[in-house]
């Protein structure tokens, strides 16, 4: 099945091209396209994300991403197959422009059009190949199921028991700040631009993680939910009483390594506690933080002192894209999951 998949949750515009076979049981991807758009530059100034920016951005990069990828091949929406779009969760205004350009695709072309989870997406994302063009050979499913699966970014931290591609059950989430909004928030704090998440891995790779003991949150709770609004308060209060040292590099790089340390411990033991709990056999990591190096790297090696596999997307597919949405309709479609065509900013996995 040949794809085109579009993707303006948040702040950056992607379309992508895969062909997808397999089924459910044994998926395989092969990228042609994935054109990424970034706004990074339009809203380092507000230090965030600026909804209706984000609108205006996406409805200029759209066509030229359109034109960009059409030029490899004109003909290429006569072996579409399929159209699918982003349609939640995200930022309602961001949503609305993938989908009324999917929807005048599809129309236009005349070719089936679906609607994505954005979080889908990052879940399969690990399917996706290194290369453009080429299709990894994944371990056999048996490797993989029953699976933990981590998906950790700026709006969202949920931990999954997965039993296929197809049928999963939540075990925990994030109370109130995501894994990658802390990063983002304490970054502020230490008067780094936007985004936070790697530049706070930047300093922290030159600093102390065992300068500063910055609490746990939630570590010690038996349930499998997560708290960082306290660890990001805990920073604050710890520069407020250090504000003379605030502007030293060396100081900064360890409150810096002390707090992503304290956050990846946490991600890293509450998602292995409930692989050991569930039997899992493998642990996937997904989603925006999921690029970061010292989570990949702890949770890799927890995963094989417990004997388990490690699954964790290229860094290409840990930001938002399209080719991650052409995954995540592909599965919908043979799952036979539907999603309305609207604008769904909280939707849920």
């Amino acid at each position: 099945m040949n794809i085109l998949a579009i993707e303006t949750s948040c702040d950056e515009t992607g379309v992508a091209l895969l062909r997808a076979t397999g089924g459910l049981r044994a998926p395989q991807f092969s990228v042609l396209a994935n054109l990424v758009s970034s706004q990074i530059p339009i809203h380092r100034p507000f230090g965030g994300v600026v909804p209706n920016l984000a609108k205006r951005e996406h409805l200029k990069n759209l066509p030229l991403l359109w034109e960009e990828i059409s030029r490899h091949d004109p003909k290429f929406m006569k072996k579409i197959n399929l159209i699918t779009v982003t349609v939640g969760p995200g930022l309602e205004p961001a949503l609305w422009t993938g989908i009324e350009f999917a929807k005048k695709l599809a129309k236009e072309y005349k070719k089936p059009l679906i609607g994505a989870n954005h979080l889908e997406g990052h879940l399969y994302s690990f399917l996706l190949p290194a290369k453009i063009g080429m299709s990894d050979v994944h371990d056999p499913i048996s490797r993989i199921f029953p699976a933990t699966a981590l998906i950790a970014s700026g709006g969202h931290t949920v931990l999954l028991r997965m039993e296929s591609f197809s049928k999963w059950r939540r075990l925990g989430e994030t109370r109130d700040d995501a894994a990658g909004e802390a990063f983002d928030k304490v970054a502020r704090l230490l008067d780094l631009p936007y985004p936070g998440g790697p530049e706070i891995e930047r300093l922290a790779a030159a600093g102390d993680p065992k300068a500063i003991a910055f609490p746990r949150p939630m570590l010690r709770e038996k349930n499998y939910d997560f708290s960082f609004s306290g660890l990001k308060t805990a920073v604050l209060y710890y520069l407020k009483e250090n504000e003379e040292k605030r502007t030293k590099r060396e100081f900064k790089c360890d409150v810096a390594a002390s707090f992503q340390q304290a956050a990846v411990d946490v991600l890293v033991l509450k998602t292995m506690r409930a692989a050991e709990e569930f039997d899992a056999r493998s642990v996937i990591l997904c989603g925006g933080v999921a690029a970061n190096g010292k989570l990949r790297n702890d949770m890799q090696h927890a995963a094989k002192k417990s004997g388990l596999s490690f699954f964790v997307p290229n860094n290409a597919y840990n930001s938002d894209n399209g080719a991650m949405i052409g995954a995540a309709g592909y599965m919908a479609h043979l799952r036979k999951k539907t999603y309305r065509l609207s604008a769904q900013g909280t939707l849920d996995i």
